[in-house]
């Protein structure tokens, strides 16, 4: 679960799939700004940005089920990308949240894109970072998690070696998606609940069986269906975790898009360049998003 004082007050709301726990902070004339991160990770990925953004937008940041959270599912919950989107859907109205903007990273990304796609209604304003998009899903370093991710052993093997920092910045772990290191509390943060917790760990599992590339082709000609304002905040990264023609391709999909670069970062943009990201976000809503209604 996420632990960063600078994500706000920390609260839970309980939609059909179970129990989510999310934090919220900041105000101000801007439209309300919801996070989605990736898998083996949490709100935490959002820190910087919101540390920044909160100064003049209410930021909400859940720690979504996708294996960096404390509280499990319940049992039969839906974890392919629709039905990951339509729990966004729920919190959104559970929340009482409308004409917001949806920031999503990672495979955060990928179910950001089902979110406009079949769920439009509340979002005023779409920021896609670094993220699995067409047949990039999820990408090659990280393929063996549908391995791995599938059974008791393989799981509970996974989440043994994560605790270890230099298995972290391995290639095959987190090391192609930053620059520089993750402190180590947050890198606990991502990885421990696979470890602490036997609902983690059997919400992952559910996951990981999910993931494949048809969800993320299948989606992406239906993504012209969203006329809203479209942001693709980029990482010119070296290792083309989530390559950068893959943001031009995302772009000329949306009827209402640009590419907007973050230098000197890897695909976690959050982690590498907060500012730059918190930045462009700003530029973003105050430039485009019109009609937006607060939290409520």
């Amino acid at each position: 679960m996420a632990i960063s004082d600078s994500l706000g007050d920390l609260r839970t709301l309980e939609i059909e799939d179970g129990c989510i726990e999310y934090r919220i902070r900041g105000g101000g004339p801007g439209p309300a700004v919801v996070f989605l991160h990736g898998i083996i990770a949490n709100a935490d990925v959002w820190r910087g940005v919101v540390s920044d953004l909160a100064s003049d937008h209410r930021c909400v940041a859940p720690d979504w089920p996708l294996g960096g959270h404390r509280l499990g599912m319940r049992p039969g919950t839906d974890f392919s990308l629709p039905g990951i989107a339509r729990m966004v859907e729920r919190f959104l109205v559970a929340a009482g949240l409308d004409q917001v903007v949806l920031v999503a990273n990672d495979t955060g990304g990928a179910v950001a894109q089902y979110v406009v796609s079949a769920h439009p209604q509340r979002i005023a304003g779409l920021v896609l970072t670094p993220c699995d998009a067409f047949d990039n899903f999820p990408p090659p370093p990280i393929r063996h998690l549908r391995l791995f991710g599938r059974t008791p052993w393989g799981l509970w093997l996974l989440a043994q070696t994560l605790r270890w920092r230099f298995v972290q910045r391995l290639p095959i772990a987190f090391g192609l998606l930053t620059e520089r290191p993750i402190p180590a509390a947050i890198m606990r943060s991502y990885t421990g609940p696979l470890r602490d917790y036997a609902s983690t760990r059997r919400d992952f599992a559910a996951l990981v069986r999910q993931i494949h590339p048809h969800y993320t082709i299948d989606v992406a000609p239906r993504l012209a269906s969203y006329r809203r304002p479209v942001l693709l905040a980029w990482a010119r990264e070296r290792r083309r975790f989530f390559p950068l023609d893959h943001a031009h391709r995302l772009a000329a999909i949306f009827p209402d898009a640009r590419v907007e670069i973050i230098e000197d970062s890897g695909p976690f943009v959050t982690e590498d360049q907060p500012a730059a990201v918190a930045a462009a976000i700003r530029r973003f809503a105050a430039g485009q998003v019109e009609g937006w209604q607060g939290f409520m």
